[in-house]
């Protein structure tokens, strides 16, 4: 069994003044219900938020926050760079400040309370804990749909994920320190996770509604990081243009002898708009093979740049100690 930790509680943000306040409250008091069942070290356990340029008094709230409490700290990227990223940097800031850290969404939808069973698992030798929503009556009828779709062509992609996990997770210090060792661009953190290798455990919620304010990854948004995974963790699409490529050959063959039998029989039809759906359904699978290329193509193009992933334009001062 292990002493009591450290621990940061790590908040990514993107305009949610609505719901802070009511956040931060609810974030406070699970450090000290975690510091009264000897769970965390309180002096050195903290809340940190990650501002991801954000436009309305998001950064506001978090600087008052932290001049009035000891238990939270806040920095701010210098322009919207994406919840992974602000995860990310997030990740990066307490890296070297504490024994583990508990990242969780701003509108507080996964359940906080388990936060304690993750502890728990930490002191007992896990060094990741998934937080995993087993209940998503909460969400609408096609959110749900989207979701299930999204883990579902993950998994059939051969991506290596947490069906029903997000980014509601505990990370020891150690299995942080060998997660910022990848330097992918494209991030997409819940696939990268599972690579780590370390001991796992799992603990199971409801997934609540959203009390104020409006959802951060709506399915644009969705799609885009379900694109960033498979193309990350896959060569699929790569191997299904292939696999497109032999077929159409086949059919291609057979065509040519169905025409060069036909043709000894004298047997010759007349054939534009059969062959205009030909030309149409060549192109077509051509075009969309040289979108998967331009997709890879541009994913290199952007790792082989290595430019920073976020840049930080400001920080709240650094709580020392709590009295």
């Amino acid at each position: 069994m292990k002493s009591k930790p450290s621990i940061y509680i790590i908040v990514p943000c993107f305009n949610e003044e609505a719901i802070l306040a009511f956040s931060n409250k609810k974030l406070e008091d699970q450090i000290t219900k975690l510091a009264n069942n000897n769970l965390c070290c309180p002096l050195n356990s903290r809340i940190l938020y990650i501002d991801d340029g954000s436009t309305d008094g998001t950064w506001r709230l978090i600087s008052s926050f932290a001049e009035r409490s000891n238990f939270v700290e806040g920095i701010k990227l210098s322009r919207n760079k994406g919840h992974q990223n602000a995860l990310l940097a997030g990740l990066d800031e307490c890296v070297n400040k504490c024994d583990l850290c508990i990242s969780i969404d701003a509108d507080l939808q996964d359940n906080l309370e388990v936060s304690s069973q993750m502890v728990e698992h930490y002191m007992a030798g896990y060094d990741i804990v998934y937080g995993i929503r087993n209940d998503r009556s909460s969400d609408s009828r096609s959110k749900r749909f989207y979701a299930n779709f999204f883990y579902s062509l993950m998994l059939a992609m051969g991506v290596e994920i947490i069906p029903g996990h997000a980014d509601y997770r505990l990370i020891s210090q150690r299995a942080l320190i060998e997660l910022l060792r990848y330097q992918e661009r494209a991030l997409f953190l819940r696939g990268i996770i599972p690579l780590l290798g370390f001991k796992t455990a799992a603990v199971y919620y409801a997934r609540t509604a959203r009390l104020a304010g409006s959802s951060k990854y709506p399915f644009r948004k969705s799609l885009a990081l379900a694109v960033d995974g498979i193309i990350s963790f896959s060569n699929i699409p790569l191997r299904a243009i292939a696999y497109l490529g032999c077929a159409m050959a086949l059919l291609a063959a057979l065509g040519i002898i169905a025409i060069f039998i036909n043709t000894l029989q004298g047997n010759t039809v007349q054939g534009w708009p059969s062959l205009m759906v030909a030309l149409f359904f060549i192109g077509g699978c051509q075009l969309l093979s040289i979108g998967i290329l331009g997709e890879y193509l541009g994913r290199i193009y952007k790792e082989v740049k290595q430019r920073p992933r976020y840049h930080l334009e400001e920080r709240t001062k650094e709580h020392q100690e709590n009295n």
